[in-house]
């Protein structure tokens, strides 16, 4: 088994770190900048930047906040929100971030990935899928778009597939049913997609205790657990969890 990471994700909005519940009622949770540096000194083996606003307005602050990021953070880092373009994506990277994550432009030009890939190198390019569970099919989910806002039409887990032969380099997996409940990652979903795709696969939404954690690389097959309300409100340290999950036999970085 690979090593498996731990990535505390910061959601950005108005320049502050907040965490809600299935993205919706939002709490200040601190400053970015503090925070990844924080998390940086604690052992976090990458981390996740998400500019959840992602309007216009918001273009030049987030590449402000990555520049000042990459001078405080010493581990990789990745950056997502609003990304429609391989330029954005270039001065992004150029700022400071070590990947990108593109989640509704890519929905809407598949081949955004494929030009990203073929310019950056497939490790810089991460598809982050929103997922929700379809109302119509047992087993199955549908891709969401706009911050979870606007549900398509398009499985998950085929996207997944298509994202990869596309050129993505990693998949950021998002349960909307899970988000922020502290209740368990949503394996099912997980594993569902972990088994359909060779690129790694980070589980995100619904860590509340560390054998959530365990559970995520184990029955859902995740490379990497995303952490938030877990982590930024105290609940528990990167240290915790990596001795945690080292002690019931998965190899971390300690």
């Amino acid at each position: 088994m690979l090593t498996k990471r731990i990535i505390p994700c910061l959601d950005v909005k108005d320049n502050r770190v907040v965490k809600g519940v299935k993205f919706r009622n939002l709490r200040d949770a601190g400053d970015p900048v503090e925070l990844g540096a924080g998390y940086s000194d604690a052992g976090a083996d990458e981390l996740v930047f998400l500019d959840i606003t992602a309007t216009i307005r918001s273009r030049k602050t987030i590449v402000e906040l990555v520049e000042k990021v990459a001078e405080n953070v010493f581990i990789p880092f990745t950056v997502g929100g609003g990304i429609q373009t391989v330029d954005q994506i270039d001065a992004l990277l150029r700022s400071g971030a070590e990947k990108v994550s593109v989640n509704t432009a890519a929905v809407g030009n598949p081949n955004l990935i494929a030009e990203a890939a073929q310019r950056f190198g497939n490790q810089c390019v991460v598809l982050a899928i929103d997922a929700r569970r379809s109302k119509k099919h047992e087993h199955k989910w549908q891709v969401c778009v706009k911050a979870g806002s606007e549900p398509t039409d398009i499985d998950v887990v085929d996207w997944a597939v298509k994202a990869e032969k596309l050129g993505a380099g990693e998949i950021l997996l998002t349960s909307m049913d899970a988000d922020g409940t502290k209740a368990g990652y949503d394996n099912e979903l997980n594993k569902a997609v972990t088994e359909a795709v060779n690129i790694p696969v980070i589980a995100s939404g619904g860590a509340g205790k560390l054998e959530h954690l365990y559970d995520a690389i184990v029955l859902g097959g995740a490379d990497a657990v995303l952490t938030a309300s877990i982590t930024h409100f105290g609940n528990h340290t990167i240290k915790q969890m990596k001795e945690y999950l080292a002690s019931r036999g998965i190899p971390v970085n300690l």
